[in-house]
């Protein structure tokens, strides 16, 4: 049975939802991806799964997305990474494991900086630091033009979850926040999962993350069938299995 949903407020009012349960250290804390939400498989089967082992675990909802407050428009990565950052220093403590999907991926690696002493591994799920600049160059004139004219671009999405609200402001902000110029100083154990069949996030650029890293504790495990999602039961199994070897062996 999962935990009471609770409320984080941060200092502007924005209503952070989330669930926590206690246990163990290290403890999990589960950040989503973009337009996600903490209600999806892989958050509940890891929360199942930390229930079993009687380790702590967290999954929350940034701004704008699932159960918190506030517009997904107006969403950012800096402000998406601040509300993970003020998740882990007030509801968790003690060392965690930051598993991260999709854009998760970039939210955990900003994370892994701006709290090393925290952050005590950190398992990818095709990872996608960095993305929104990727997104910017595969846009041709006509949506860029869209974007710098209207200030938006309404994306279609394959997952039957409405389009993807791209704003300027999305795109301006993620230049700010590049993580991948500074992933040589994150020096965490790093665990990545990709399928190589992902039409989202190419499995390659997992191979770029996996080089820059400054961790020489790195590995990573490419499923040649698998999609962006990765939430097949053999997918699942992989992932708890993953985070529980690095939950139980933690630098």
């Amino acid at each position: 049975m999962s935990p009471p949903e609770q409320i984080l407020t941060r200092p502007d009012g924005t209503a952070i939802a989330y669930h926590h349960t206690a246990g163990r250290g290290p403890g999990v804390v589960f950040c989503g991806g973009f337009m996600s939400d903490m209600g999806g498989a892989k958050a509940l089967a890891l929360e199942a799964h930390c229930a079993s082992v009687g380790r702590a675990y967290t999954r929350f909802d940034y701004r704008g997305h699932g159960r918190s407050s506030g517009r997904f428009v107006e969403g950012m990565i800096g402000l998406w990474a601040e509300d993970a950052g003020a998740v882990l220093a007030e509801v968790t403590t003690g060392p965690q494991i930051v598993v991260g999907s999709s854009m998760g991926g970039w939210i955990m690696l900003l994370l892994a900086l701006a709290w090393p002493d925290r952050v005590a591994g950190l398992v990818g799920i095709a990872p996608a630091p960095d993305f929104v600049l990727r997104m910017w160059e595969g846009f041709g004139p006509e949506i860029r033009r869209e974007l710098e004219r209207d200030g938006i671009y309404r994306r279609p999405s394959q997952y039957g979850d409405g389009p993807y609200e791209i704003t300027m402001s999305l795109i301006e902000d993620g230049r700010r926040n590049q993580v991948l110029p500074r992933a040589a100083e994150i020096r965490c154990p790093v665990r990545i999962l990709h399928g190589m069949a992902d039409p989202d996030v190419p499995w390659a650029g997992s191979l770029e993350l996996i080089e820059r890293l400054g961790s020489e504790d790195v590995e990573a495990v490419f499923v040649k069938s698998g999609d962006h999602r990765l939430s097949t039961p053999g997918d699942i199994a992989r992932m708890q299995a993953v985070v529980e070897t690095l939950a139980g062996d933690p630098a």
